[in-house]
């Protein structure tokens, strides 16, 4: 943009051809000065109608906003009267910038009411957009997958103290809710062992249910569940607060991948904490298991710790501490991509972290009942 000169400014409308206006500027605008208002405007609007108002820049020596703001107020106000305009005579610069002032949002075209148009249209319409959506996703996938790529390779930008931060995020600060929840479900399930194996003689048994149960399958799930609504939904959070104020553009923009940058480290983390987490889960609930054991079916620590030995092989923990690291980069994957997808305004980020939260918590389920099958088949 041109810069300021010393120039005085100037401004004169003048109607040669009946019906049509003039208005020309000349010298330096300056927004010191402040923004004129043509008082022959109103005489304009009051006088003999004009059909035309045309602008002629030949005399200006220099201009800043001032000239924007100026030019945009006089076009707004002739147009909203029905005056026809003509930007031609004002500088390049000038006209950018004016179109780019009155880009309009495009928005649908809505149906009037009481109609409707066919419902095949419906289907097509909604089919098309699951079709987008998915293409998206896979994209999203495709990205995640490459970056994977470039950090096995030593190729993707990612600061180590992000990944150690995560870790800790997702790992040491998760387990108090983890300790709490394992424990008292290894408890509830030894109850229920306990009130259907006594009647029986089978109460020994409890251990059995308690350890398979929980090594296989409960601690996979339960920590998962947990990292969905705690960590997942964090993550969609985050991500979307950062898209919502410009971050991740303003990453982009320097030439950072977001994905390497904010996704990589959190994915990472996840995946590396969640079967640590799963262990923990899983020997936190046989401890709970063992005090209502000891408690109710007169049997001791010895006893109950032999018969959960006997009872549990290396295949069923190395299935679940396996089902666990798979459940974490969905929680994680699944956390970012609502972040990343979501809209620019405040309500986006309460949907973003409710949207994370259940679409994990149905995708391990999902994929708890598909390994399930998978096993079974299997003969694992």
């Amino acid at each position: 943009m041109p810069t300021a000169a010393a120039d005085p400014r100037e401004l004169t409308i003048s109607g040669g051809v009946p019906g049509q206006v003039c208005i020309r500027i000349g010298g330096g605008w300056r927004i010191q000065e402040g923004v004129p208002v043509a008082p022959d405007l109103m005489r304009l609007a009051s006088g003999p109608p004009a059909s035309a108002v045309s602008f002629d820049g030949r005399g200006l020596t220099s201009w800043d906003s001032s000239l924007v703001t100026f030019a945009y107020r006089v076009t707004e106000e002739l147009r909203e009267r029905g005056v026809a305009v003509d930007l031609g005579g004002l500088p390049d610069g000038v006209k950018r910038l004016l179109a780019l002032a009155n880009v309009r949002p495009e928005t649908a075209a809505a149906a009037p009411p009481g109609e409707r148009g066919p419902w095949l249209t419906g289907v097509g319409d909604r089919a098309l957009a699951r079709a987008s959506g998915l293409r998206s996703e896979l994209a999203l996938l495709g990205e995640v997958t490459t970056a994977f790529g470039r950090l096995f390779s030593g190729r993707a930008r990612v600061r180590r103290r992000d990944i150690f931060s995560e870790i800790k995020e997702a790992g040491a600060r998760a387990l108090a809710i983890v300790t709490l929840t394992s424990f008292l479900l290894g408890m509830i399930m030894a109850f229920v062992g306990a009130a259907a194996l006594r009647p029986f003689g089978a109460g020994l048994f409890v251990a059995n249910v308690v350890a398979l149960a929980m090594l296989r399958e409960l601690a996979a799930v339960l920590t998962g569940i947990l990292m969905a609504g705690r960590t997942g939904s964090s993550y969609a959070a985050q991500l979307a607060t950062m898209n919502l104020t410009q971050e991740l553009d303003a990453l982009k923009t320097m030439g950072v991948d977001p994905i390497d940058f904010l996704v990589l480290p959190r994915m990472v983390a996840l995946s590396l904490m969640q079967p640590l987490l799963c262990v923990y889960s899983a020997f936190v609930g046989i401890a709970g298991g063992v005090l209502v054991a000891v408690g109710t079916l007169d049997l001791n620590v010895e006893q109950y710790l032999h018969q959960t030995r006997t009872a549990v092989s290396l295949t069923t923990f190395f299935l679940g501490v396996g089902k666990s690291a798979l459940f974490g980069l969905l929680v994680a994957f699944l956390g970012c991509r609502a972040g990343l997808r979501t809209g620019r305004d405040a309500a986006g980020v309460g949907r973003a972290a409710t949207r994370a939260m259940v679409t994990a918590i149905v995708a391990i389920i999902v994929a708890d009942g598909v390994c399930a099958m998978v096993f079974e088949v299997v003969g694992i």
